[in-house]
């Protein structure tokens, strides 16, 4: 359970549940959070044999089995290369970000997450979200605490939007090899937009960045009839 998953390396050879054991939610170091697929699911795809004979499993079995995950309690978290394929992974994920109301840093590499907007981390100081498919600052879970934050490898085109973090205390933003990083006067853009930022793309804040961009620009512009 202490051991970093890789993003894609294994496949699985069945789905299995893990009965009683003694360990909680947030004594993982990168835990898997997806549930199995219904037996429905896996006749479709014709992979019936790869699912153990289920016990029914009653109603106090199954609290006692959500009490046991403990996320409320996660200062700590890294939910990186869950994988998530299908429908009920995704939505199995999102309950349990639902309920990560103590979290403090949080990683979500590499999830192929599209919009977390519904979400919200009332206490994350640290996310690292890299290497999903954000589009928009708008698609970002509510992190009111927010001080570090990571957008690596997404494809957010334009910055609108990141006013939002203006009220925040956002000090280090990363935004390398998003279609935005490309928009002429980009870091001034950025450091306009969130005067409190002290870090863009792992650079401090430089004097040239304090600037506003130039408005005046259009009026130098000499129109000859």
């Amino acid at each position: 359970f202490f051991f970093k998953l890789p993003s894609d390396s294994f496949k699985y050879l069945g789905w299995c549940d893990i009965e009683e054991h003694g360990v909680r939610g947030n004594q993982l170091r990168c835990p898997r959070v997806r549930e199995g697929p219904p037996e429905e699911e896996l006749f479709f795809r014709k992979e019936e044999h790869t699912l153990k004979k289920r016990k029914l499993v009653t109603d106090p079995e199954k609290w006692e089995k959500r009490l046991q995950e403990n996320w409320e309690n996660c200062a700590e978290l890294n939910l990186s290369f869950q994988d998530l394929g299908d429908l009920y992974q995704v939505e199995n994920f999102k309950r349990i970000l639902r309920r990560l109301i103590r979290v403090e840093k949080l990683w979500l590499v590499d999830n192929s997450l599209t919009d977390l907007s519904a979400i919200r981390l009332p206490r994350c100081r640290e996310l690292n979200v890299n290497k999903n498919h954000f589009t928009s600052f708008k698609q970002l879970p509510k992190i009111p605490q927010i001080q570090h934050l990571s957008l690596a490898d997404n494809n957010i085109t334009t910055l609108s939007g990141i006013s939002d973090f203006r009220h925040t205390p956002l000090e280090s933003l990363i935004l390398r090899r998003n279609p935005c990083e490309f928009q002429e006067r980009y870091r001034q853009l950025v450091f306009s937009s969130l005067p409190n930022l002290k870090m863009l793309d792992g650079i401090p804040k430089l004097p040239e960045d304090c600037s506003p961009p130039d408005v005046r620009f259009f009026y130098r512009m000499c129109t000859i009839l």
